[in-house]
């Protein structure tokens, strides 16, 4: 199932594919683990995200502890940086859409970028692939589309383990 393979992991996939699931299975199977923080990018703006939320809650295991981080994601993970540490963010794309609304994209990515490589905590990151269809029409989704893609990019290069989830079977891409 898990294989023993020390670093970080990025898990791309469409929504609903999975990659949740699938990524909460691999941080709770890293071996020699004893604490599990789970960082939540989004954030409840209308009642339909309120049960998505609700529902990830409900559905995770007791073992996890949950930060709520719209924004700020970098310092989030460098606070919980630790030997034995899994971190688990769900989800990049949110957080872009985040980050993007307040125009600190620029910012809130280079520090990402720039905490990962001096990580010693087993960093777990999620994401929606939303590269595989049509160009988007307006330009905040073109934006979206294009920082979302550049931003998997880095974190392939950075990540020994790249996961592509689809309905809900992992393909290792790396």
């Amino acid at each position: 199932m898990t294989e023993a393979i020390p670093g970080h992991h990025l898990v791309l996939g469409g929504a609903r594919s999975g990659k949740s699931a699938y990524a909460e299975r691999e941080a709770l199977a890293v071996p020699g683990a004893s604490r599990w923080i789970y960082i939540a990018t989004g954030q409840a703006h209308d009642a339909e995200m309120a049960e998505r939320i609700a529902h990830h809650r409900a559905h995770r295991d007791a073992r996890w502890r949950t930060v709520e981080a719209p924004l700020g994601l970098a310092d989030v993970i460098a606070a919980y940086d630790a030997a034995g540490t899994v971190v688990l963010v769900d989800c990049l794309t949110l957080w872009l859409s985040n980050a993007l609304a307040v125009d600190t994209w620029a910012a809130e990515r280079d520090a990402l970028l720039a905490v990962l490589p001096g990580c010693t905590a087993r960093v777990l990151l999620v994401s929606n692939e939303v590269g595989s269809g049509i160009v988007p029409l307006g330009e905040l989704s073109r934006v979206f589309v294009d920082e979302a893609g550049r931003l998997h990019q880095a974190l392939a290069a950075l990540c020994p383990r790249v996961s592509l989830i689809v309905a809900g079977l992992p393909l290792s891409l790396k």
